[in-house]
């Protein structure tokens, strides 16, 4: 079963060619910083939160000038931390079909290396040229698409997250 399996997956990369592993190893990555990002913002970030509402109420000075500059450093470096690696996931995302382009262009050659050697346009010898032009961009494309939602998410999550410890920081007047 599962040497079936594996032998399906190696079939697969094999059809779509070197730059199909390359947008494999691409979504493998740029998925592993998602969830650690979804990771730090439903769990570790919630650590951090409070540790940051129970230092400001615990301050004596909540109203002056000097005030408001810690309460702005304390939303800045909880807010740093929150974007952490998602300039990072939207740069992957965006190369994902970068590469699925590639993978197209690469494929479209083999074509017409077979068309050259063999001078003509036998469909069954130009196949393979075929799907590596075509599977590499189905998966870019399919990487980037999973990833913009996943990356629309974890920044809509930041945002609110944001102001959610802007109101808990509140300046007394």
């Amino acid at each position: 079963m599962i040497i079936e399996f594996l032998e399906a997956i190696r079939d697969f990369t094999e059809s779509g060619g070197q730059v199909l592993l390359a947008i494999g190893v691409l979504i493998f990555v740029m998925w592993l910083l998602i969830l650690e990002r979804a990771m730090y913002l439903l769990i570790w970030h919630k650590k951090a939160k409070k540790s940051a509402i129970k230092t400001w109420k615990a301050r004596d000075d909540r109203s002056s000038w000097f005030a408001e500059q810690v309460r702005q450093k304390t939303i800045s470096q909880l807010t740093m931390r929150l974007n952490g690696s998602i300039p990072i996931i939207q740069a992957l995302v965006a190369l994902c079909p970068l590469l699925g382009l590639m993978g197209t262009v690469t494929g479209m050659i083999e074509v017409f290396d077979v068309m050259a050697i063999s001078g003509s346009g036998n469909a069954r010898s130009m196949a393979s040229g075929v799907s590596k032009a075509t599977i590499p961009t189905m998966a870019g494309m399919v990487g980037a698409l999973s990833g913009v939602f996943a990356a629309t998410w974890l920044n809509r999550m930041v945002k609110s997250e944001r102001t959610h410890l802007e109101d808990a920081l509140i300046i007394q007047r």
